[in-house]
């Protein structure tokens, strides 16, 4: 980043452009990086701000309305308003999102209804518009992540993401069966494999069902716990929270005393 910045100041304007090009990219994943690692809100807004602002310095404004995004996802739960706003701007601001990051944009405003308590059929209606965004993408070759602009965003992670705004949204049967299929059919990196399975821990807790649901966030941290996978982990204790009334069954037990062991993140 530190390169990008110096070499930017005496470059001619063409060669400045890719600089700010790439730098743009570079921002918007150390914001990511922070995030992950639990760092403080401020130090990832800071670098999601920097790559707005040099996005904006390129012309690439359809990195602006993808940072949107990924400032919409990296927002607390408890500010559904903002993560609402932030996805909506995402997807109707004076750029043209690829349509893969639109399914995804779609998708996270929904969340962020859900939170918010809407009406159900109004977060349904943000997920089928995902899910016809995506079905008009041009295909892409597999890949593991997202990759830039959300260029491997596919149905098996919009699925999943549907599931946790079913979960949002106060219905944990439904994403429970979601997760459960996708999980077992769908390739994940094994970062998102880990987030998406402590979230089916969730749903089961939620659900009422305690054992299921230890079992379930035990494999998470065999997923997660070495590679300090920190939003996995992260949601594993808020899982874990749910299961306290079922503290005195072995399996619960089991994992409760597991995260206490984890380094902080």
């Amino acid at each position: 980043m530190r390169a990008v910045e110096t070499m930017a100041r005496e470059a001619r304007a063409d060669v400045r452009r890719e600089l700010l090009y790439l730098g743009s990219r570079a921002a918007e994943f150390t914001a990511w990086l922070y995030h992950d690692s639990g760092a403080a809100p401020g130090t990832a807004l800071y670098w999601h701000d920097r790559a707005i602002e040099w996005a904006d310095l390129c012309g690439d404004r359809a990195m602006h309305g993808y940072v949107l995004l990924r400032k919409a996802q990296a927002t607390e739960r408890t500010d559904p308003a903002r993560m609402r706003d932030l996805a909506h701007a995402a997807v109707n601001g004076p750029w043209s999102l690829p349509l893969r990051a639109r399914a995804e944009a779609l998708q996270q405003e929904a969340r962020a209804l859900a939170l918010a308590g809407a009406a159900p059929q109004d977060v349904v209606r943000l997920l089928n518009q995902a899910y016809e965004a995506l079905g008009s993408a041009p295909p892409v070759r597999t890949v593991t992540c997202t990759g830039p602009l959300c260029g491997g965003y596919d149905v098996d992670r919009l699925t999943a993401q549907s599931a946790v705004c079913h979960r949002e949204a106060g219905r944990p049967e439904q994403a429970a069966a979601l997760l459960r299929e996708r999980l077992v059919t769908g390739t994940f990196a094994p970062r998102d494999r880990a987030f998406f399975t402590a979230h089916l821990a969730g749903a089961l807790a939620a659900d009422g069902h305690p054992d299921e649901a230890a079992a379930t966030g035990l494999s998470v941290l065999r997923l997660a716990a070495t590679p300090r996978f920190g939003q996995a982990l992260r949601e594993l204790r808020r899982a874990v929270g749910l299961l306290r009334p079922y503290g005195r069954r072995p399996a619960v037990r089991e994992l409760r005393l597991a995260p206490g062991s984890l380094p902080v993140v």
